[in-house]
């Protein structure tokens, strides 16, 4: 099994290698990088390149581990025991298999994504070592032991908000996805939107890359976010030259909501118009 990206997902060389390596290795592939950069899509496109299920885990701020394995629902046994409901009698009938479980037996490797892990608490990728490493856990309520099938190919994503623990980085091989320079950003527009007009992406991609470089914007926009930006430029009919002879003394780009994501870069940009139309009097 080897990735080399889809026709739907550009992948540089190096982010192929990493996910060839990780395949190789047997071993999860942990995904940094700015977000929109295309981290979870990563997943879905090894899953659709390798043809392979995929099994996605979101992670949210109040997410266990243990949901990754199983939930037992006492209070659904404890009222159906009150109500005589024949099921009691087998308490599998109020066990939960998590995103692991299902990934374990499955009859053929799957990929398991396993998204945004820095948003759980920091004990999260502790409590999932064994796990991982081993392929395997208990299940207390029922003594059974679950043992994985087919090891599957595990991506999981982090957008840097907390420090992964050392023991589960060990477990893991890293890539860091880069922000694609022009050349490639320019291959990712023309994945999206094969007809766009070649004049529209350069002006497009040359206020969106000097964007990126104002300092102090709270956040950069990102890749996703070049792509509304130019569906948007599309909708509106909005020509390249608007873009080229944009006046430096309007700062802020047409339709520059799906670029900038709050009101401090806006207000931001507003200053930088005002300091520039000062300066042209």
């Amino acid at each position: 099994m080897r990735f080399e990206g889809t026709e739907r997902y550009v992948a540089t060389d190096d982010l192929q290698m990493a996910v060839n390596a990780a395949i190789t290795l047997q071993r999860p592939l942990l995904v940094k990088g700015e977000p929109g950069t295309g981290k979870t899509m990563l997943a879905e496109e090894i899953a659709a390149a390798l043809n392979k299920p995929i099994l996605r885990w979101h992670i949210k701020s109040t997410t266990k581990a243990q949901q990754g394995l199983y939930e037992y629902d006492a209070v659904s046994r404890l009222r159906d025991s009150q109500l005589g409901n024949e099921s009691v009698h087998d308490i599998g009938n109020y066990i939960k298999k998590g995103m692991l479980w299902q990934a374990f037996e499955a009859d053929e490797p799957v990929v398991l994504l396993i998204d945004e892990i820095d948003k759980a608490d920091i004990e999260f990728p502790n409590d999932l070592l064994v796990e991982l490493d081993k392929m395997e856990f208990s299940v207390y309520e029922t003594g059974e032991r679950i043992q994985t099938r087919h090891r599957p190919i595990v991506i999981i994503t982090s957008n840097n908000e907390k420090e992964l623990p050392d023991a589960f980085l060990r477990r893991c091989f890293f890539h860091y996805i880069q922000f694609p320079d022009k050349d490639t950003m320019e291959e990712i527009v023309r994945v999206h939107y094969p007809d766009i007009q070649k004049r529209l992406v350069e002006e497009a991609m040359e206020v969106f890359f000097q964007l990126r470089e104002v300092n102090g914007l709270k956040k950069k926009p990102s890749t996703s976010e070049l792509i509304d930006w130019l569906k948007l430029l599309m909708a509106d009919n909005i020509p390249a030259d608007v873009l080229q002879d944009r006046d430096s003394t309007k700062a802020i780009p047409p339709l520059y909501g799906a670029l900038l994501k709050n009101e401090q870069d806006v207000h931001m940009l507003e200053r930088l118009a005002f300091m520039a139309r000062r300066e042209a009097r």
